[in-house]
């Protein structure tokens, strides 16, 4: 496997692609016509020295992420919105009235907000917690910080198991699926096909849930050596370190992405088993749309001829003649 720097998201009923400093987003409308979108975005790295830093570079690349994440969430939403007829209310139109064309930016900062000060919550301070619960039974530091992070792994797996019971979100990871299964296709060499992208793995180095689950485990090793007793102290701790360990995950996981080292892939399995649970096989329809997002920001036929003048690598050849046989089923 090659790396080819194209990365993305799901979104409602689609896909968002990034290659450099473009992204692309494609959304099957209710009517089935697949709509793209593309938009420009000058990475964080390109506009700050700061944000190219080994280790510093990985919490700029987060908050990049989440930006994107926000607008094209926000853009593939607005194709689903509901009672679409209906008058805004007052304050809908106080808002637009008041804020005018920063009100997308101003909802995006609340959400993020939002969304970071619950994840806090959940993911921080919920494990410390639970974990202090155990004080009596359990005296020793380095064993109270190991127990810790297992609570807020074993949290996050029930997270994902109980909101991929609902629809949407269960759909959403069949699209998260699609969009792995393209960047896989891709960079082994394979001609970007419904068929060739089927029978491609639904699990990527690079996905962002590698990167959850590698910042819980490298928080782990951090916690066990960094002792602090005061309860309070200890969560500011947590907070304090927090860019620290995405940085040092980032890292991690940008190697992991170049690399085929067999220490690097043992290292990257907890992350590509934690995937299973939130990618799912797509349908052919849905691989039409992640397809179709690749190509409006990325020119993989070129890509291919550079990487592979000799056709696919093995793995891919292989995956071709699994996709001739589905062909034919």
């Amino acid at each position: 496997m090659k790396y080819s720097g194209i990365g993305g998201q799901a979104v409602i009923e689609g896909i968002m692609m990034r290659n450099k400093d473009k992204y692309s987003v494609g959304v099957r409308k209710p009517d089935g016509e697949i709509v793209i979108d593309v938009k420009e975005f000058k990475p964080y790295a390109e506009r700050f020295k700061l944000a190219g830093v080994p280790f510093i570079r990985g919490s700029f690349a987060f908050v990049e992420s989440m930006v994107i994440g926000m607008r094209t969430l926000m853009y593939s939403a607005s194709f689903f919105e509901d009672d679409e007829d209906c008058e805004p209310s007052k304050f809908e139109m106080w808002l637009e009235k008041t804020f005018g064309d920063k009100l997308d930016k101003i909802i995006i900062g609340i959400s993020m907000a939002a969304a970071f000060v619950l994840a806090l919550v959940i993911f921080l301070w919920l494990p410390l917690f639970l974990a202090g619960l155990l004080n009596r039974v359990i005296t020793n530091d380095t064993l109270m910080a190991f127990f810790e992070g297992v609570i807020r792994v074993a949290i996050f797996v029930i997270y994902i198991k109980l909101v991929s019971k609902t629809k949407d979100i269960n759909r959403t990871f069949m699209y998260h699926g699609a969009e792995h299964k393209c960047i896989n296709c891709i960079e082994h060499g394979l001609p970007l096909s419904v068929d060739n992208v089927a029978v491609s793995s639904k699990e990527h180095k690079r996905c962002g849930t590698s990167f959850i689950i590698i910042v819980m485990l490298i928080g782990i090793l951090f916690f066990m050596v960094i002792r602090v007793h005061d309860p309070i102290m200890r969560l500011l701790s947590r907070i304090v370190l927090m860019p620290v360990i995405a940085g040092v995950s980032y890292e991690f996981l940008r190697l992991a992405g170049r690399s085929e080292n067999p220490i690097v892939n043992i290292l990257s399995k907890p992350g590509l088993m934690m995937q299973k649970l939130t990618t799912y096989e797509p349908d052919d329809s849905m691989i039409e749309v992640a397809i179709a997002a690749v190509e409006a920001v990325f020119d993989w036929k070129e890509y291919q001829k550079k990487e592979f003048p000799n056709g696919p690598d093995e793995l891919g050849r292989t995956l071709i003649e699994a996709a001739k046989v589905r062909k034919k089923a």
